[in-house]
């Protein structure tokens, strides 16, 4: 279930559905099945709550089975042909300062949402390290991957609300 943490509207909501529908019309999602991404540096601290994140996360979301990017890391993820990575312990996105951002709530855990013309980014708010989960037009109305990845986030990221 999704819901917004600043009580968005059903136009807001609308408008993250027609942000990944752009992306999905400009072609964003890869069929590579060697999916390349940058492995980030947190601190120790935060690479082990990266570590017991990784152990929580599910093998499928949906009908993706895992398929971890390159470099292997237990600091990234991946799922079905790179419809799905997420990246734990990236740097905290410039776009967390604009009170205008865009966040929804999935099961417990507040995501700011950026738009990106590769497709949408999500990033975890107000937890101990941020975690960075990108979706592909697969994924247009379809609160699922958040949702699924919620309770692992939520079991292993304390929350410093």
């Amino acid at each position: 279930m999704i819901r917004s943490r600043r009580r968005l509207s059903g136009r807001l909501l609308a408008r993250a559905s027609a942000v990944v529908l752009l992306s999905a019309a400009a072609g964003c999602a890869t069929t590579d099945a060697t999916v390349t991404v940058a492995v980030p540096t947190p601190s120790q601290g935060e690479t082990a709550l990266c570590r017991a994140l990784h152990q929580e996360l599910p093998e499928t979301i949906g009908d993706l089975g895992r398929n971890d990017p390159q470099p292997r890391s237990d600091l990234t993820a991946g799922w079905g042909d790179a419809a799905i990575v997420l990246r734990c312990g990236v740097p905290r996105p410039e776009g967390m300062s604009d009170p205008q951002a865009d966040a929804v709530e999935a099961d417990g855990v507040n995501w700011m949402l950026e738009e990106r013309d590769s497709g949408p980014r999500f990033t975890t708010t107000y937890r101990e390290t941020y975690v960075e989960v990108t979706l592909d037009s697969r994924f247009t109305h379809d609160s699922t991957p958040l949702a699924r990845l919620a309770a692992p986030v939520v079991k292993t990221i304390p929350s410093v609300l």
